[in-house]
């Protein structure tokens, strides 16, 4: 098994590309189900979407991918296809299940594998399924699997969520694009992740409205041969920008849109944090004397759960005692044992973890335990005294392009180890 090895105590120095985000290319591969030629540029090159292209190619769309251009071409010429996502490929990534919305509206029935990812919380399907219900869809489900059919179509109508979910959002809009009729989606998440698969189908000729919260869609033909570049990873980018704030003399943060995480620069100033900012790129500076805070985790444009595990290493160096509130997922808190081991000092109760600061954190044996925690184990040992080991790093690899390289090259010392 791989993991990380980590020198912590090296001034950060360079510049880092940000990568296409993750989170907007899965529900545009998911989409290309209903197009008959589509090329996505600045795509990632991360597990889930080598996974989620693996689940294209089975389901029938042939797929070219150019790693120098960062480039996917996707060609759906079939009537027929397999309208199934099997277990052994949806098991390690939530985002499958986003092809249930499509194939049900182009080839009116899926049989879907209820899906993996990260463990950190139940995170139901129901909203994603309420949805497709009140499109027209009839769904069971049995043996692991949801099985979706509309036999005469889907058809227009209100969706009102009880709760925000990005992933049932997605799904509903997927589905809509195609059905008969308008269909009103409320209480809906407006994610830029989400706003960039609105753009996506427009280009495939979708007629779709969005204001505030309230995303309106009328139902129609989506044939056009497109291109469309991906919008920058914000997660990777505030990753990044913390890592900056913990150990960097200057880290320049290239091919980004700083409006994506505006909330997130408020809160890391008002923290101290020092930063430049400009149209495209933001450096940011290692800052000594970082205050406290308190947070808590909200559906954008709040402060994201996906930035929960990295904020609070800035956290542990700050002076007083923070507080994070965690209401999007009920098992978040899985990195804090680990990052116990490496010597913070931190208390959970109930959502809401309490870190004690500034802590002096030395290196251990640490294992990642999901995505986002992973890579928070990967800030606490650029910082910590000696050398951190860090397991399971297969996490890190599902959302992070090239992330030892990346940081390798600004003077951090990462070495793989088979």
């Amino acid at each position: 098994m791989q993991r990380l090895i980590i020198d912590g105590k090296k001034i950060l120095s360079g510049s880092i590309a940000i990568s296409g985000s993750k989170n907007a290319t899965l529900p545009i591969l998911a989409a290309t189900i209903l197009n008959k030629n589509t090329k996505i540029n600045n795509i990632p090159f991360v597990n889930d979407i080598f996974t989620m292209i693996k689940l294209l190619k089975f389901i029938g769309l042939k797929c070219r991918l150019t790693k120098k251009k960062n480039s996917l071409e996707v060609i759906n010429l079939k009537k027929n296809i397999n309208t199934v996502a099997p277990y052994k490929l949806v098991k390690t990534m939530r985002a499958g299940i986003l092809v249930l919305g499509p194939l049900l509206a182009r080839y009116k029935k899926a049989k879907v594998s209820l899906p993996g990812g990260c463990a950190i919380g139940s995170r139901p399907v129901d909203l994603h399924l309420f949805a497709l219900k009140k499109l027209g869809a009839k769904i069971k489900i049995k043996n692991g699997y949801i099985f979706a059919s509309a036999t005469n179509g889907l058809n227009g109508t209100k969706i009102k969520f009880p709760s925000i979910s990005v992933g049932a959002t997605e799904n509903a809009i997927l589905a809509s694009v195609a059905a008969k009729g308008v269909t009103i989606i409320d209480n809906c998440a407006i994610e830029p992740e989400i706003k960039d698969l609105i753009i996506f189908l427009k280009k495939l000729g979708a007629k779709i409205e969005i204001k505030k919260r309230k995303i309106t869609i009328e139902g129609s033909v989506l044939q056009k041969k497109i291109s469309h570049k991906v919008i920058c990873d914000r997660i990777e980018l505030g990753t990044y920008l913390i890592a900056g704030a913990l150990s960097a003399k200057k880290l320049k943060l290239k091919n980004v849109n700083p409006t994506f995480v505006k909330n997130e620069i408020r809160i890391l100033k008002k923290m101290g944090v020092k930063m430049k900012i400009k149209k495209d790129f933001i450096e940011v500076y290692k800052s000594n004397n970082l205050k406290k805070i308190n947070i808590k985790t909200e559906p954008y444009p709040g402060f994201p759960t996906d930035l929960q595990a990295q904020i609070m290493i800035l956290m542990t160096q700050a002076k007083g005692i923070s507080k994070i509130r965690e209401n999007i997922f009920e098992n978040r808190f899985m990195h804090v044992p680990e990052l116990k081991r490496m010597g913070a000092k931190i208390e959970i109760l109930n959502n809401t973890a309490y870190i004690y600061g500034p802590s002096l954190l030395n290196g251990a044996e640490v294992m990642a335990t999901d995505l986002r925690a992973s890579v928070s184990l990967v800030l606490a040992a650029l910082i910590a005294d000696k050398r951190t080991n860090i397991n399971r790093i297969y996490h890190l690899d599902r959302g992070y392009q090239d992330l030892e390289k990346k940081l390798v090259q600004c003077n951090a010392k990462i070495i793989r180890q088979y």
